[in-house]
């Protein structure tokens, strides 16, 4: 399937590298702590590390927990993610209804296993408490032209979630992390985004933070305008995470103004636009206040 054919999109180089340095160019006279802690309420505050334990998790969502007395002008961040094992530690001892459990799932960050597995590790998430998944589009088919398989893939993992969900008597959003550094190119990173979204994405996400190039503007331009073009077509709002790398206050504005300047306004809210972060909370609180800040 050639969706930029069927989307009449096409990556206009020049014009993304325009529109990003007029961003890159203000980023000193767009920048207010208005705009720093919508940020900061938009972080899926993340740890997913090899050497996470269930002691090293409860510490982080202790942090969280401890955030509206610490600092009673701060929105509480979107979510905690964490590796599906942890789960359940989140979604027992985090005291805020409205910070949710986001877990990584389909053999993250590779997505370099069976169609089951993958499924599998997506339905025990669901029921260990994730409110949240994201999951790893199938690099392995996309890369190899089989664009049929790896919209299959993601299908199959949804309808799984949702089946899980509806057991568990909640609804659960699905994000599907395209690796936009392994693809490379605009066009590419469009074709995942498009095939990613008909496949039933509720978000589409940059990258797993687990390779050399993550988020890039680039990648998050090309994805916002792809999302445009999906809604003007299907009439549904897909949402944005920019994930890996983002860790000063002016990464997470160079994204949003990307995100504002493309999508609007109905973007600029955690139901539609997240962050995937593991210093920034520290230092948009630094750059707020003014000091340092090592809260997290």
């Amino acid at each position: 399937m050639n969706y930029l054919e069927k989307y009449g999109y096409t990556p206009d180089e020049e014009k993304i590298a325009a529109g990003i340095k007029a961003i890159a160019d203000n980023l000193d006279q767009l920048s207010n702590p208005e705009v720093l802690k919508q940020c900061f309420s938009i972080m899926d505050l993340t740890t997913l590390n090899p050497t996470d334990t269930e002691e090293s998790v409860s510490k982080l969502v202790d942090k969280v927990n401890k955030l509206p007395e610490a600092w009673p002008d701060y929105p509480a961040p979107a979510s905690i993610c964490v590796y599906p094992n942890f789960a359940s530690t989140v979604r027992e001892r985090k005291k805020d209804p409205e910070v949710h459990v986001t877990t990584v799932a389909s053999c993250f960050p590779s997505a370099q296993s069976f169609l089951d597995v993958k499924v599998r590790e997506c339905e025990l998430a669901v029921k260990g408490g994730a409110d949240e998944i994201d999951i790893v589009l199938a690099l392995n088919a996309f890369l190899a032209g089989d664009t049929d398989r790896a919209y299959e893939e993601i299908v199959t993992m949804k309808n799984a979630i949702d089946k899980a969900a509806v057991a568990e008597k909640r609804e659960v959003t699905l994000k599907v992390i395209l690796e936009t550094g392994l693809l490379v190119t605009p066009a590419k990173i469009a074709q995942a985004s498009f095939l990613a979204m008909e496949a039933g994405a509720d978000f589409i996400k940059t990258s797993t933070g687990k390779v050399s190039v993550n988020a890039t503007p680039v990648a998050a331009y090309v994805m916002c305008e792809a999302i445009r073009r999906y809604y003007e077509v299907s009439g549904r709002k897909v949402g944005f995470k920019a994930a890996g790398g983002i860790s000063t206050a002016a990464d997470a504005l160079c994204y949003y103004y990307i995100v504002s300047n493309i999508l609007g306004r109905d973007w600029l809210c955690k139901e539609r636009f997240r962050f995937g972060v593991s210093r920034l909370g520290n230092n948009l609180i630094s750059a707020i206040e003014q000091k340092t800040v090592n809260f997290f």
